[in-house]
This record gives C-alpha cells, sequence and structure tokens, in this order.
C-alpha cells in the first residue's frame, strides 16, 4: 500500500467532502488599469497581465507590459487563470503582479493547498469551460467559478498527491524535452536527406565533362535529369469567396489551414496548396475534395509527367520565403512560381523517392507514429494518472 493510500485509508475512509471555490479559496477577478497607466518600462509600476499571453507550462513567464496604476493583485504563488478566451488555462505565478479583466486568481484558505487546488483545475478544464457564455467571444463570469465544486481530503493527503504530482510533472517534462530535441534534430535530418533526394545536376543531355555522382538518385541518373518550368507540368489555379455555400463535409484551406467547411468543392483530385500570402512556407497536400479562398493557390498537375506528391515534397524544399514579392504581408505571385524550375525525373524514381520522404515525414510529423506520438502518448499517460489521484469518492451527508 503506497503511503497515499495509506492516509487515504486513515484520514477519510468513508470518502472526502466537496466544497465550492467560493467556501474553499479566495477568488479575486482581474480588473484593467486605465490605458494611459500602461507602459514598457519596468520601473514604472507593477509587471501587468491581460490574458495567458505569457503562460508556461507552470509558471507564468513575465510579460513586457506594466502599469503605473494597477487596480488589482495576484500575490506570489497564487494561481492566475484566464477567464476569457480561451477560459480555464492556469498558471502559478512566483511573483505579485497586477492583472487586467483577462484573469483572475485564486489562492486556497486555511483548509486547502493552493497547488493541490491548482492541478485539481488543470484536471478539471473541460468541465470549467463548459460554464463559460458567449457565442463568439467565451468568457467566466465569478459566480459560475465560486460554485465550482472540488475534492476537499485532509491536508496531508493533498500534500502528498502535489509531491506526487511535481515529482511526475518534472519526469514527463524532461522526458518530453528529450524527446522534442530528437524530434527537431530529426526534423533537420529529414529536411537535409529531402533537399539531397531532390538535387540532381541540372543536365538537358551528355555532358562533355563527365561528373561524377553525388547521390543514389544522380547515380540512378548517370547526372542527367530534366528540369522544366513549374507552369509546364501545373496550372496554378486562384483560390474563390465560399460563404454563399451551406455548411457541408468540404474542408476549406486558407493560408493558415481549414476555416470552414461546405457543400461543394472546387477542386477533387490530387493538389498542392501554395499559400499566396502570409505564412509562404505552409504548404498542404490534399488528395480529396476541398476549396480554396483567396490567399492560397491551389494546383492543378499534370500526373502524366509528375506526381503530385512529388511536386509537394519538392516545393517544400524550395524556402518560397525567398520569393516573396511584398514589403508587408509575405506575399507570391502566379509569375514568379511558374519560372521555377523543378526536376522531371521518371515517374518510377519520383515514386522511389516519395516513399523515402513519405516514411521519414511520418517519423517526424504524424501524430499517430514516430515521435510526435511518443510525446503525446506521455502527456496522456500523465493526466490519466493525475486525474485518477484527483478523483475521490464524496463523503455520504
Amino acid at each position: 500500500m503506497s503511503k497515499l493510500d495509506e492516509l487515504i485509508a486513515e484520514l477519510c475512509p468513508e470518502g472526502v467532502e466537496y466544497k465550492t471555490i467560493e467556501e474553499a479559496a479566495l477568488l479575486t477577478m482581474g480588473t484593467s488599469p486605465e490605458g494611459n497607466t500602461i507602459n514598457h518600462d519596468p520601473n514604472n509600476g507593477y509587471e501587468f497581465h491581460q490574458g495567458k499571453s505569457f503562460f508556461g507550462p507552470m509558471i507564468l513567464g513575465h510579460s513586457d507590459l506594466f502599469t503605473s496604476a494597477p487596480i488589482k493583485f495576484a500575490e506570489p504563488g497564487s494561481i492566475v487563470m484566464s477567464v476569457r478566451a480561451p477560459v480555464g488555462d492556469t498558471n502559478l505565478t512566483d511573483r505579485k503582479i497586477a492583472i487586467g479583466r483577462g484573469l483572475c486568481t485564486m489562492t486556497g484558505r486555511d483548509s486547502l493547498e493552493t497547488k493541490y487546488l491548482y492541478y485539481y483545475l488543470n484536471s478539471r478544464i473541460d468541465e470549467i469551460r463548459k460554464r463559460s457564455t458567449g457565442s463568439t467571444f467565451e468568457s467566466i463570469n465569478s459566480n459560475d467559478l465560486k460554485s465550482f465544486l472540488i475534492p476537499l481530503p485532509p491536508l496531508p493527503i493533498q500534500r502528498e498527491i502535489v509531491r506526487i504530482l511535481d515529482t511526475f510533472t518534472e519526469l514527463t517534462a524532461e522526458l518530453t524535452a528529450e524527446l522534442t530535441a530528437e524530434l527537431t534534430a530529426r526534423k533537420r535530418q529529414y529536411e537535409c536527406y529531402r533537399d539531397k533526394l531532390l538535387s540532381f545536376n541540372i543536365q538537358m543531355g551528355p555532358s562533355s565533362k563527365e561528373q561524377e555522382p553525388k547521390t543514389q538518385t544522380q547515380s540512378y541518373f548517370a547526372g542527367y535529369v530534366p528540369y522544366k518550368p513549374l507552369a509546364e507540368v501545373l496550372t496554378i489555379k486562384n483560390g474563390k469567396d465560399y460563404k454563399k455555400f451551406s455548411q457541408g463535409s468540404v474542408p476549406v484551406y486558407g493560408s493558415g489551414g481549414i476555416i470552414a467547411h461546405i457543400d461543394q468543392y472546387v477542386y477533387d483530385k490530387p493538389s498542392v496548396l501554395i499559400p499566396r500570402k502570409g505564412s509562404l512556407n505552409k504548404l498542404y497536400y490534399v488528395d480529396f475534395p476541398f476549396w480554396t479562398v483567396d490567399t492560397i493557390f491551389y494546383t492543378e498537375i499534370n500526373s502524366i509527367i509528375v506526381q503530385p506528391k512529388f511536386v509537394f515534397y519538392f516545393l517544400q524544399a524550395q524556402h518560397l520565403e525567398r520569393l516573396n514579392t511584398a514589403g508587408g504581408v509575405p506575399s507570391l505571385t502566379q509569375a514568379m512560381l511558374n519560372k521555377l524550375l523543378i526536376p522531371v525525373p521518371s515517374l518510377s524514381e519520383q515514386s522511389r523517392i516519395v516513399a523515402i520522404l513519405d516514411r521519414f515525414d511520418a517519423l517526424c510529423n504524424d501524430l499517430s507514429s514516430g515521435l510526435p506520438a511518443e510525446i503525446a502518448a506521455r502527456q496522456k499517460q500523465y493526466e490519466y494518472y493525475r486525474d485518477k489521484l484527483l478523483t475521490f469518492k464524496e463523503k455520504s451527508a
């Protein structure tokens, strides 16, 4: 029997009381100071936080805003919670800060350890969010927070749970950091390997000077791979407005990803989507019906000449931000893209390259396999164990 089990058997064998946050903790909603008192001078007032912009994994990060006329504070060791979209995210602060209306702060009363409350609120974030209101901008008020029930075992049990979760949190963070570092290294390795696989000698016929092949691909072609302008292997199309259509299952892509689902598609064959504005390196490969808006191009690819997935990997390796034509929001034009030269090896060699890069890409990016899956599994394991520790039988009245 663990120490925690022994404490529960000794101190609350019949279950624990549940109390509201109002009964067990001191809750203060943030209030924003006058705008003209907010500044960037650390010597002019208190560090100011309006929302969760500087939240860390557990401890609140440092804001670059300060206020000379603070109204509400979060004290050192207290919880800060986001009460405006997104609702429910929590951190602990290790210093006194001023808080605006996007945050609240909580501190346990005599029978409640603040860090125990922090862990419990983290484990019930979905329940807290269900109490929020507002269709476009969610928020939660003080009454809905005050009435939220929490289990209140005796203090020795709370402290033992905090000790266990502190240890488990630290171990999980260390393992996640190691896996993340490994994933970063794998991604760099993948990019290097991808770029080498997609590098060919630009030669249209036999060279007068024999060249030593540098890669397996170059060896396969003895250095002779035709290059064609992108315009000769695909057609770039502009996106269109989608708002006149009804909701459906067809994804609508913008430069940042899927933004809606409708009942019509603009194209239903494999395509590479290329941002026209914004994050120019954020390419998408789609092989199902889709729609695009005017911030992203889609492509109609001549699959007799090139495989669509080969085009996707080639364009990924081109670092398209270098073709940016705007001084403000990064932008691409069809004219610039159409001039890009793409190597066109045989379809069988394209398939070989795609198969290799698919496997490598899955290892680096697929949430269902490889290192991303391992990182997600560790987090789920932590959450499962945390939630078990914080689940109690309620004591009968």
